[in-house]
């Protein structure tokens, strides 16, 4: 697809302010007084799981307006407070920071811009300007976690996890809980693929952490990876086991082997940043999603239809109603 405004690559830190703010040109939506602007982080807005979701809801956004947005795909960490300041600096009027690792850099800029909308996905940065947006993606988390426990023959299931954070022991910590409310006995295997942001990005690593566990018994396995997670369904569909995917929906990727993905409706944070800046309806502050506001869930198509019985959605929609109507409760990760 033709881009308006394309993703700029840098190759030295001396030449990226350069080539970021000589990459984005004055367009159409800049004359008519609104540009929106998107900051992709590491792993790219082609990762299929959250930066691709963050990428749907901003085309879903320019399809309905008609308006290009500019972006940015971070490829060093030293890029995001400078891609950030650039697209403030150029006049975009509202700026979407995907992924927790912005928020320090969006605290500077957020200051140094005052008169600049600001959202960012996934982490809460606490200024008049600024609109974040977490998810409870225990709840989520929770409804995969017990159709892990009543897909598993051996009553051995996994979880792989990116980065070693709150946010992904979050992920984990919730599966945890649903996939012993579905079987008490069941036994979980947890890994974490690193502690730095590389973790993000090794499929490698991430399907000899599934081969690990499949070799204790593990028969589905759920990826919180990023880009590793990857290598994880990969190496799950190898052995004819089944994977869990996660943020968008990953069924297609293999199917008939990706049980579920536990869906992170980044993609709809996405597009109602950018809307209601346009509309005028946006405000700062936080905003929480999980299974009541339809900001997480579990994604059911054709591609994993003949995995999931006709019981196991029953229940599983039986205690999302429960979540929802506060009569069954999933605890966060907890420091």
């Amino acid at each position: 697809m033709k881009r308006l405004f394309k993703a700029l690559s840098i190759t030295a830190s001396i030449a990226a302010a350069g080539a970021i703010t000589g990459g984005m040109a004055s367009s159409p939506a800049a004359a008519q007084g609104f540009q929106p602007a998107i900051v992709f982080d590491m792993g790219g807005k082609f990762d299929k799981s959250f930066n691709e979701a963050a990428y749907v809801g901003a085309e879903r956004f320019k399809k309905e307006s008609g308006i290009e947005y500019r972006e940015f795909e971070v490829t060093q960490e030293a890029q995001r407070e400078q891609a950030l300041r650039t697209m403030a600096r150029r006049g975009a009027t509202i700026v979407v920071g995907v992924g927790f690792a912005q928020a320090s850099a969006m605290e500077k800029v957020a200051d140094e811009f005052p008169g600049t909308k600001f959202c960012i996905i996934d982490s809460v940065v606490e200024r008049p300007n600024v609109q974040s947006i977490t998810f409870k993606e225990h709840e989520g988390s929770f409804l995969v976690g017990m159709m892990a426990a009543m897909a598993s023959k051996t009553g051995k299931v996994g979880f792989v996890g990116g980065m070693d954070i709150p946010l992904i022991r979050n992920f984990a910590t919730g599966y945890q809980q649903g996939v012993k409310h579905a079987n008490a006995g069941a036994e979980i295997f947890q890994n974490m693929t690193g502690t730095t942001p590389a973790a993000w990005r090794d499929p490698t690593r991430g399907g000899e952490l599934a081969k690990s566990q499949m070799d204790r018994g593990a028969d589905v396995i759920y990826a919180a990876a990023g880009g590793t997670g990857l290598g994880v369904l990969q190496a799950v569909a190898d052995n004819k086991k089944l994977s869990i995917g996660v943020d968008s929906n990953q069924n297609h990727l293999h199917p008939g082997s990706v049980l579920t993905s536990m869906i992170k409706r980044v993609d709809v944070a996405v597009h109602n940043c950018m809307n209601s800046a346009k509309n005028g309806t946006w405000v700062p502050g936080s905003r929480v999603l999980g299974l009541k506001e339809d900001g997480v869930g579990y994604s059911l198509d054709d591609d994993n239809k003949a995995l999931v019985t006709d019981d196991m959605k029953a229940k599983v929609e039986g205690a999302k109603a429960q979540i929802i109507a506060g009569e069954l409760q999933v605890q966060p990760y907890k420091q």
